[in-house]
C-alpha cells in the first residue's frame, strides 16, 4: 500500500506521516513524499466531489492518469475508488488530502481503516 499526502495549505515537513503511520499501523505500511504527478484537473475534480458529493461517479476517478470507478464513500470527506483487484481511498482534511492506493493482498477494508485513521489523527492535530 502506497501512502500520499497532497498538501493544501502546509509544507509536507510539517505533516508527520511516517512517524504517524508507524505509530498507528506498523512497519509494512509504506509512506510515500515522491508518489506519483497528480494533474492540477485530478485534484479540482476530487476537490469538487468533496464539495459536492457524486461529481465524479459519472466520468471516474483519476490519478496519475489511471481511472478508478468511483463506489461508496462518506460525502464531503471520504471518496473510494476501485480498480481491478484494487483501488483507493482518499480522506480529505483541513489541510490535506491522504491518498491511499492499494492492490492484493491488501483488502478494500484494510485501505480504508489505514487511511481513514491517518486522516482522523491529521484532523485532532489540527491539520
Amino acid at each position: 500500500m502506497i501512502i500520499c499526502c497532497v498538501k493544501l495549505r502546509v509544507t509536507i515537513s510539517q505533516l508527520p506521516l511516517s512517524s504517524a503511520t508507524t505509530a498507528a499501523f506498523g512497519p509494512r505500511v509504506k509512506t510515500s513524499l515522491r508518489f506519483f504527478l497528480l494533474k492540477p484537473e485530478e485534484i479540482t475534480g476530487i476537490m469538487n466531489d468533496f464539495n459536492e458529493p457524486g461529481t465524479l461517479a459519472p466520468t471516474g476517478l483519476y490519478l496519475g492518469g489511471t481511472k478508478y470507478m468511483v463506489i461508496q464513500g462518506e460525502p464531503g470527506a471520504v471518496i473510494r475508488g476501485k480498480k481491478g483487484p484494487g483501488g483507493v481511498t482518499i480522506k480529505k482534511t483541513s489541510a490535506a488530502l491522504i491518498i491511499g492506493i492499494y492492490d492484493e493482498p491488501m483488502t478494500p477494508g484494510q485501505c480504508n481503516m489505514i487511511v481513514e485513521r491517518l486522516g482522523d489523527y491529521l484532523i485532532d492535530q489540527g491539520l
